[in-house]
């Protein structure tokens, strides 16, 4: 599709806004002394400006990777991007590391890190009990000194936020993609031990032998740091090759997104995605600062996924109500065309990703509208896209943007 999409490209001066409610999708509460039992936590919430924009806008839901299969972050942005998630297969580590503002060369492997608790063999915390930012890139810049490398290969590390960390693998020649075709150690789940590292090609046993070692020296030094005691891995990946974001929909694209790993993928991507730290308030005044240098604008809105995953349905809903109060501060810049959606569902009560299609509305003058009463999953499905794939996201927006030729004569 993109290089269809790249023969009928034409530039005029429109702008398009995704606004990005990480993990947005939900499932219904079925806590019988929950005053939302029976709704999702988008339907729970109270959205009058998601709703009165939803009347008005192209609404339906949208499938990141296929029917049945849950996403990670990764692909889930990929798809919002207009790249196939099945085609273009990344890594989560060099997302996080490019976020971190490391640099990643063909001669790198990237991992995604999480600082852990592992009592008898056994994870109770994946995540160390969220410990603070600051106290942990104390504690990250410590490992870079006690482990500056490995049997000849570099380690670079990157503090990220709370728990996180990526390290990069810097061998002495240029690595193969097949390299990283390793396992995550992180079994996902409390109450299991962490996965040994399995190598699924020959070329990637290298590289498996040394992150074990990493692992190894790295929970040694943390022996006395519990809560953070272990480190869990995920997302081996090497630097891909594919088109930038400009040549594939001829769009000067600015990220706006406090996480690492989303301006790492931005910046993958070949937008520009400064270092930023502040709110949705400063994330709307940034790009309102910005808004006649750029075409497309990425605003990323993370704490509805972080509250979903940790099972607070209250906390979810109160995040969407926060992302509701900015939507009047984004329309005023008058956008052309205006996409709200997450990169995937994240319910509360499975309190982890999950497969279940997004919901997404479309705001531009060229659509029919009036089908929906409020933005919510339910009633996305009677909507007007219907239920599509992810990547036909960004081919509707160039279209309502006046950004598509006719295609054939």
């Amino acid at each position: 599709m993109q290089s269809t999409i790249k023969g009928l490209l034409q530039k005029n001066a429109s702008k398009i806004v995704l606004f990005v409610m990480d993990g947005l999708g939900g499932l219904p509460s079925a806590d019988p002394k929950s005053p939302f039992k029976g709704k999702t936590e988008l339907e729970a919430a109270f959205t009058p400006n998601l709703d009165k924009l939803a009347k008005s806008s192209a609404c339906g839901l949208h499938v990141p990777v296929g029917f049945g299969i849950t996403p990670g972050s990764g692909p889930g942005h990929l798809g919002l991007f207009g790249y196939d998630p099945l085609e273009w297969e990344i890594g989560r580590g060099i997302l996080e590391a490019l976020g971190l503002g490391l640099e990643v060369k063909r001669t790198d492997v990237a991992i995604r890190c999480n600082y852990a608790t592992v009592e008898d063999h056994v994870v109770t915390d994946r995540r160390a009990g969220r410990p603070p930012t600051e106290k942990m890139r104390k504690v990250t810049e410590r490992l870079q000194k006690q482990i500056p490398g490995i049997d000849g290969v570099r380690l670079i590390f990157g503090a990220g936020m709370e728990h996180r960390f990526a390290v990069i693998m810097r061998f002495p020649e240029a690595l193969p993609p097949e390299a990283a075709m390793i396992n995550d150690s992180d079994p996902q789940a409390e109450g299991r031990a962490p996965l040994p590292l399995i190598p699924r090609h020959p070329k990637a046993e290298k590289v498996a032998e040394i992150a074990q070692k990493f692992i190894d020296k790295a929970v040694a030094a943390l022996k006395d740091e519990h809560p953070q005691n272990f480190v869990l891995v995920r997302g081996f990946s090497t630097h891909p090759r594919m088109p930038s974001f400009s040549e594939a929909y001829g769009l000067r694209g600015l990220a706006i997104a406090s996480y690492p790993m989303y301006r790492g993928l931005a910046r993958l991507m070949g937008m520009n995605a400064p270092d930023f730290s502040g709110d949705i308030a400063g994330q709307i005044e940034y790009m309102k600062d910005n808004w006649n240098d750029y075409d497309f604008f990425f605003v990323h809105f993370k704490k509805t996924d972080s509250f979903g995953e940790d099972g607070n349905f209250a906390g979810k809903v109160s995040r969407i109500e926060e992302a509701d109060r900015a939507l009047p501060a984004i329309r005023a810049l008058k956008p052309d065309v205006l996409i709200i959606t997450g990169d995937h569902s994240t319910p509360a009560v499975m309190k982890s990703h999950s497969w279940h299609p997004v919901p997404v509305m479309l705001s531009a003058p060229y659509v029919l509208g009036a089908i929906t009463e409020k933005f919510s999953e339910r009633e996305c499905v009677r909507g007007e896209l219907g239920i599509i794939p992810s990547v036909s996201l960004m081919p509707l927006a160039l279209a309502n943007a006046g950004r598509l030729k006719k295609f054939g004569s």
